[in-house]
Order: structure tokens, then C-alpha cells, then sequence
């Protein structure tokens, strides 16, 4: 299975791009998500002049964040920096939504999305609507501005059969978070092949799948809940839980334990499942190095669920199953010690 990273866009990102790329990843993402992040773009633009062949991808744009005219030019403008070597990750926009207090976007929205982007970041003219007001658009500029002619690769966020299906639609690649079920990703993959062939068209070859999730490789007799592996994997864990505590009815599906440390969270955190501005309290430090004091929430049971801890030998074996379910990239989320995280990934996967 090929290799990757993802990371918030910080200052300095572009030196762990060269990094990634030295160890012989394949790809290196940037998150969007507006409240809590850097920019994605200007972070991926110096890694694009940084790198010469790492393939760079902002996992994932919305368009309840950007219009398909501002998210084209800037992919469009990253493809001209590194010509072939973008890819474009779109969904509902599920986290960087809910960090503003909103619902993410619906599939027709998402796939309307989609098809905008690849038509002009192919250089065709699509349909763009306001309200009742509807063009047909197109990039009016040409030459050094934006690359329309390298192939942008496309992939859509999915957890569920409505997403994977835009995925068929379009033909394009999935990206999901946190999911390690190789049943799942068999049901991702048939919803995707179920949809292309609904467009008379065969599903193509060559789109991609990736995961994104933690990892920590245990070292000598270390225990998988030690409180190394709960840091390295917390940030993960703890996006679950996030998920639950602002969705009451997806923490009704959790085990009596794992509602216990949703209830935790939202006490810590000094809010309710209800409260109007639980965002506020719930997202800051999202993805970020978790505090020790919460290392108790991060519960063995939810590990094994969104994350990859164990020996050797166990993560590659779970590694094999998901790739005998079609997933073709694994990209790891460090947060603690990034360079080092990124070169145990490269060493288990070679």
C-alpha cells in the first residue's frame, strides 16, 4: 500500500513536505477547515515551489466554504506551480461546517460541486447559479495564470453510500477519515460501482481510494492503551467524540462507555449536546496534540475503531485487509512528532 501524510497548514509546513518526499511518500495533504486552520492554498503554494514530486492534496474543500470560481483558480493556480501533481479532496464539508455551528451541505450540493471543479479545472465552461440567476462560466485568463491542462485527480469524502455514489457519478476517488472496517470500505466501493454503472459508463481503474487515520507502533512491551499510544492517537479519538457530543444521535449508536466519555467531554469542555454555541467550546485545538488530562477519554475500544495501534506485525496485517478491500493509500495524521511518525510510516509500508 502507498504512503501519505496530512497536516494542518502551519508556518514551516513546506519543510515537513520536503521531508515527506525525501522518505518517498507519495502524497502530502493539507486540512480545510477555515476556524480552526491555516489556509490550505497558500500552505500547499509553498509546498508546491518546495517539492519537485510529492503529490499535494487539500483534503477536503466544500462548497459550503468556497464557490466552484474561487475553489477552481486556486487549484487550478496550484496545478500551475505543480503541473500534475494536485489533488482536489471535496465533501459536505462535515467538520469545517460544524466548526461554525452549521450542517454540512448536501450530496446534490457536493456533486454539483464537483462536476464545476472538473469542468474548469479542465478548461470547459460549466453552469454556475446565484439564486435564479444562472451563467455559463469558464477561465477568461490563460497562460502563466492557471494550468488546465495537467489532470487535476478528484477525490470525494465519504463514510456512506450517498457520497460514494457522487464518487460513481463523477468517476472519481473516495477519501474518508477514521475508517479502519474493511467491511466498510467494501460497501463504499460497491455504492461507487453501483453508481458509474448507473451512468452507462465503467467505473475507472485508476481512481483512488485513501483513508486517513493515526498511527503509533508499539515498541518492546509497551501496552497498546500506554499513555504514548493514547497521545499519538488521541486527536483522532477525540474528533470522534467531538462528532458524538455535537450529534446526540450518532452517540446513541456508542457502547455505555464511550457515551460515558462523550458526557466526559462535554462537561470538560463546560457545555451541553444542546447548548447553541457548543461549537465554540467543542472544536478549539481540533486535531491538535491532545491535553494530558484528557488522555482517560481516549478509550482502547475507540482507538481500535479510528486508528492503527499495535506491533509490526498487527498494523500490517490490518494494513493488508484494507488494502484487499480496494483502500490504495494510507495517510497517517501526526501530531507529536511528525518527521518521526512519518518515517515509521514509510518503514512499515516499505
Amino acid at each position: 500500500m502507498r504512503a501519505g501524510v496530512v497536516v494542518a497548514a502551519h508556518p514551516g509546513v513546506e519543510e515537513l513536505a520536503v521531508r515527506a518526499e525525501e522518505l518517498g511518500l507519495r502524497s502530502f495533504w493539507v486540512n480545510d477547515t477555515p476556524m480552526v486552520h491555516g489556509d490550505p492554498f497558500v500552505a500547499l503554494s509553498l509546498c508546491a515551489k518546495a517539492t519537485r514530486r510529492i503529490r499535494l492534496g487539500i483534503g477536503v474543500t466544500s462548497p459550503a466554504l468556497r464557490s466552484a470560481p474561487a475553489a477552481a483558480s486556486g487549484f487550478a493556480s496550484l496545478n500551475a506551480l505543480a503541473p500534475g501533481r494536485i489533488i482536489c479532496g471535496v465533501g459536505t464539508g462535515n467538520t469545517a461546517r460544524r466548526t461554525l455551528g452549521m450542517e454540512p451541505t448536501t450530496a446534490v450540493e457536493l456533486e454539483n460541486f464537483t462536476a464545476a471543479l472538473q469542468d474548469l479545472c479542465a478548461g470547459r465552461s460549466t453552469e454556475y447559479r446565484e439564486g435564479d440567476r444562472v451563467r455559463d462560466i469558464r477561465f477568461l485568463h490563460a497562460g502563466a495564470h492557471v494550468n488546465t491542462t495537467d489532470p487535476i485527480e478528484f477525490v470525494v469524502a465519504a463514510l456512506g453510500p450517498e457520497a460514494a455514489a457522487v464518487a460513481g457519478r463523477r468517476g472519481v476517488g473516495l477519501i474518508s477519515f477514521g475508517l479502519l472496517d474493511p467491511t466498510a470500505w467494501h460497501a463504499l466501493h460497491d455504492a461507487r460501482r453501483h453508481a458509474a454503472h448507473g451512468t452507462l459508463r465503467d467505473p475507472d481503474p485508476s481512481a483512488d481510494s485513501y483513508v486517513v487515520t493515526a498511527l503509533h507502533l508499539l515498541r518492546g512491551n509497551e501496552d497498546s492503551d500506554s499513555d504514548a499510544a493514547r497521545d499519538t492517537t488521541g486527536h483522532v479519538v477525540l474528533s470522534l467524540l467531538g462528532f458524538a457530543a455535537d450529534k446526540p444521535a450518532f452517540a446513541g449508536q456508542l457502547g455505555p462507555d464511550e457515551r460515558e466519555a462523550v458526557r466526559q467531554l462535554l462537561d470538560r469542555r463546560g457545555t451541553t449536546a444542546t447548548a447553541p454555541d457548543r461549537y465554540t467550546k467543542l472544536y478549539p485545538n481540533y486535531l491538535g496534540r491532545i491535553a494530558p488530562h484528557d488522555r482517560d477519554l481516549v478509550l482502547p475500544s475507540l482507538m481500535n475503531r479510528v486508528a492503527l495501534v499495535g506491533t509490526s506485525d498487527d498494523l500490517r496485517t490490518r494494513i493488508t485487509a484494507l488494502e484487499q478491500a480496494g483502500v490504495d493509500e494510507l495517510l497517517i495524521q501526526p501530531v507529536i512528532d511528525p518527521p518521526t511518525e512519518m518515517a515509521q510510516l514509510a518503514e512499515l509500508l516499505t
